[in-house]
């Protein structure tokens, strides 16, 4: 059986139609008996996103509570956080209560947003029998080096570590950010890829046929199944 299961679409705007209703039947569905957790994403397919969600006109988000994948280290207000993404295009749209949303502290030191993303998450989510939070879906976009999160290729303490967040240096500015670890992108109930872009089409190609190391193709292995929309044909 297929580890992934690949859906292509028309164009950006396309795929963030189709993942924002199932993002929204996915919320519907589920049972309210406890939190559905959710962690968001950066990079530029999330406005896209957030704005195809919004227009659906959801009447409530339900017990719905947002983490996210990454977060750069910057205060709420810079233009490079990826909370302010979100807090622009989609919980203020929504007005989600602040009591739903975790943000990752960015602006204070690395130890300090650390503990405090894992204690947050770990006090919300459900948790494995090794202490890793068991999300119901994580989005995660991917960097023309085939990166997730910011999980990258060269980043080889990532892929021993069990940490909940951990603290990175990322080759990209602004460099200090705080991630999630494999091992909970590992056990999340589903994760979502949203690869935009024709830039991005030789990265997912190695990833999914495995010629490459990537850290895509990392939780492509980790995970029974992940869930991929892209905007492009594969060669």
């Amino acid at each position: 059986m297929s580890k992934y299961t690949l859906e292509v679409f028309e164009d950006a705007n396309a795929l963030a139609r189709e993942a924002s209703g199932r993002w929204l039947a996915a919320i519907e569905k589920h049972d309210g008996s406890r939190p559905f957790t959710i962690a968001l994403s950066g990079g530029r397919i999330p406005k896209v996103l957030y704005d195809e969600f919004v227009s659906l006109r959801p009447q409530s988000v339900g017990n719905a509570h947002f983490f996210w994948g990454d977060e750069r280290c910057v205060p709420p207000d810079d233009e490079e956080s990826n909370f302010k993404l979100a807090e622009d295009n989609l919980f203020s749209p929504l007005s989600l209560p602040e009591l739903q949303i975790h943000r990752i502290l960015g602006e204070r030191d690395d130890a300090f947003a650390v503990a405090q993303a894992e204690a947050e998450i770990c006090r919300v989510a459900e948790l494995s029998p090794d202490g890793q939070p068991v999300l119901d879906l994580i989005f995660l976009g991917m960097g023309e080096d085939g990166h997730v999160a910011s999980l990258f290729p060269e980043d080889e303490e990532a892929v021993a570590s069990t940490a909940v967040y951990r603290a990175v240096i990322g080759p990209k500015p602004p460099p200090r950010r705080v991630t999630l670890g494999y091992p909970a992108l590992a056990l999340a109930r589903e994760v979502w890829v949203l690869a935009a872009g024709a830039g991005k089409r030789e990265a997912l190609r190695a990833s999914l046929s495995g010629e490459e190391s990537t850290p895509l193709e990392r939780v492509l292995q980790l995970r029974t199944h992940t869930r991929i929309f892209t905007d492009f044909d594969l060669p």
